[in-house]
């Protein structure tokens, strides 16, 4: 069996391999897989990886796909010391031009949309021969040495490639754990991109802790996901908000069938709505509902359970574990009391050190304090708020508007959604003032109607002065809004 001093989760993985051999790690349709067979299969990519001349610290790009072949080569660059650099498979061109160019990878697995002249290897044609690995081509690995890059898809400006380190993914993995209580009883269905940090942290939580992990393609067919739940007797899952919406859309409270049979339900990558919450707490009324709040670049800073914070699900909840650090700074980098809004900032087992790009590192930092670039405060309760992303304030007069304040208020008069941006006061007194873009298809209501039932939620500095009905709002494949993009 393989031995990874530098890295916890396969630590934990060959010793699940060693206890429990034949216990079920994997299942893809009718392929399974038990901790012993991907050992050695994650032992086989370490040695495929190594026989084509790929060494410690090179990068590869991983084009994340619902494939087996896919965690065998993630897993075995960890343990020979090789950089993972994970994408999207349907991602723009534009995006994977970018990220090819700056960390420039030795190798190209999977596929792409677009792979025209890039030399991708199928994951199919890579060899996985079980051959145990020549410990002498393993280096000497820290914990803190680099595993994976990891490019944000955030709501502004270029993606970030962020350093996670294998003390990160192992930290971030241990806290979930710790919340949630995922356990080696448990059988989750992931149905979530493996190319974004949530998905690819289920990954993780479930194989550390002997559990048993059930690949679903995605969550379109609602028929084919349901039936994984039933069959396979899952007991968790995760979502994000746009996931929620699209389930309740198609099939109501129908997934209420397997409140007894799920254990828990992580949810996050983007805000969801009150209503949204207590639904799931009326469907689910035993079921550990968990949602999180982070970045890639702190991975699960916090967590909120919705059955224990019945009275304040406005809360983005407390931080995840006691390695984890949360605290409300200004602009100088001073904390400021209870209940005033400042900037969220994070330290922790699982929060990075650095960017890719030393240029990137600049104004992310206070200290050893990490920058989320959201806004927010600690109530008297010890719980946080989230009010927005710092950068999408809008500056009335002196007076920091959040523009998630005006958009939830839009929404309960019926608004099917929205979005709000600052724009510069037409008068030219106020320096900027709110703009609303109204999302077609629910309660299309008169705008002076919709300002007057405003004026009794809202005070009248965040009332918008311009709105607009649009088609669609640019999100990004999470589900966030983009609102810098809706700016001309």
């Amino acid at each position: 069996m393989f031995d990874a001093p530098h890295s916890q989760v396969l630590r934990l993985i060959a010793a699940h391999a060693v206890n429990t051999p034949d216990k079920v790690a994997l299942v893809s349709g009718s392929r399974r897989v038990t901790y012993a067979q991907l050992a050695a299969n994650v032992e086989g990519a370490a040695a495929y990886l190594h026989a084509h001349g790929i060494q410690p610290g090179d990068h590869i790009l991983l084009s994340a796909q619902k494939e087996l072949e896919f965690v065998y080569l993630y897993l075995g660059a960890h343990l020979l010391g090789v950089v993972n650099v994970v994408v999207d498979a349907a991602a723009p061109r534009e995006r994977l031009d970018y990220i090819v160019g700056i960390v420039k990878p030795v190798a190209l697995f999977g596929t792409a949309v677009d792979a025209t002249g890039y030399n991708f290897t199928p994951f199919n044609e890579v060899t996985f021969d079980n051959t145990a690995l020549d410990s002498k081509v393993l280096p000497s690995l820290k914990h803190t040495d680099v595993a994976d890059v990891m490019f944000t898809t955030g709501t502004t400006g270029v993606p970030k490639g962020v350093y996670l380190s294998h003390a990160n993914i192992a930290g971030s993995a241990s806290n979930t754990n710790g919340f949630i209580g995922t356990c080696a009883h448990d059988i989750e269905a992931l149905a979530l991109p493996l190319s974004h940090s949530f998905g690819l942290g289920r990954l993780r939580c479930v194989l550390t802790v002997g559990a048993t992990l059930v690949l679903v393609g995605n969550f379109a067919n609602l028929k084919v996901f349901f039936n994984v739940i039933a069959q396979e007797h899952v007991t968790g899952f995760g979502m994000v908000p746009a996931v929620w919406q699209y389930i309740k859309r198609l099939s109501g409270k129908r997934i209420g069938q397997f409140a007894d049979q799920l254990r828990y339900i992580e949810i996050g990558s983007a805000a969801l709505p009150v209503e949204d919450k207590r639904l799931l707490m009326e469907l689910f009324p035993h079921t550990r509902i968990c949602m999180h709040y982070g970045l890639t670049e702190a991975s699960r800073a916090m967590f909120c359970e919705f059955h224990e914070s019945a009275d304040n699900l406005e809360s983005i909840g407390h931080p995840a574990s006691n390695l984890v650090e949360v605290c409300i700074l200004d602009d100088q980098g001073e904390p400021v009391a209870d209940g005033i809004d400042g900037e969220i900032c994070v330290r922790g087992n699982m929060v990075v050190s650095s960017y890719f790009l030393d240029t990137d590192n600049d104004g992310s930092f206070f200290g050893d304090w990490f920058r989320t670039g959201d806004w927010g405060h600690r109530g008297t309760d010890g719980c946080y708020y989230l009010t927005g992303r710092k950068k999408e304030l809008i500056n009335v007069g002196g007076e920091k508007v959040s523009p998630v304040t005006i958009e939830r208020a839009i929404t309960s008069l019926g608004v099917a959604d929205c979005a709000c941006i600052a724009i510069p006061d037409p008068n030219g007194v106020l320096g900027e003032v709110p703009k609303a873009f109204l999302l077609k298809g629910g309660v299309e209501i008169d705008i002076d109607e919709l300002k007057q039932k405003l004026s009794q939620l809202l005070p009248p500095h965040e009332i918008p002065v311009q709105w607009e009905w649009v088609d669609e709002l640019p999100r990004t494949s999470s589900g966030k809004i983009q609102r810098l993009k809706l700016k001309k």
